[in-house]
């Protein structure tokens, strides 16, 4: 009997253990996310956020670790995805094929702004997702544990 007991308390103890390890995930299957804000259009900002996610990037590669980075353009700071205006737009295009862990999102209201303002629609780069709203993409991806940062 006092074996058989031995033997659950075993068991139940190493599903516990399991079930932990399956629910955490192990430090390896971490993924790293990050989400960085940009409202002005400023080239020096511009420039601090596409070095922060090289930077982010290449640091959790050297580690062998997933990241992944989200740049999230709105306000002035869409001009840093404009095709016409971006003072980094070669930065940009590097991106695209060096650094395929890092997106673009461009805010959809002030696209809608823009556009109103300018009497077109302003040119997005071709890889940039259009999120309804900059600010609530942040919010939503902080509220899924994302890590938010404004150079």
């Amino acid at each position: 009997m006092r074996a058989l007991r031995n033997t659950i308390v075993v068991a139940v103890t190493s599903a516990l253990l399991m079930a932990t390890a399956v629910a955490t995930g192990s430090a390896a299957e971490k993924v790293h996310r990050l989400a960085i804000q940009i409202s002005d259009n400023n080239k020096q900002k511009m420039n601090t956020v596409l070095n922060v996610a090289a930077n982010v990037v290449r640091h959790y590669s050297a580690l062998g670790e997933q990241v992944e980075v989200r740049i999230v353009a709105f306000n002035a700071g869409l001009h840093l995805m404009r095709t016409d205006t971006s003072p980094v737009l070669k930065r940009i295009k590097n991106f695209e094929t060096s650094m395929p862990n890092v997106k673009f999102d461009a805010c959809g209201n002030t696209i809608k702004g823009m556009t109103k303002k300018e009497g077109h629609k302003p040119p997005i780069i071709k890889n940039a997702t259009i999120v309804p709203a900059g600010v609530v993409t942040l919010m939503e991806l902080h509220d899924a544990g994302w890590t938010i940062v404004r150079p």
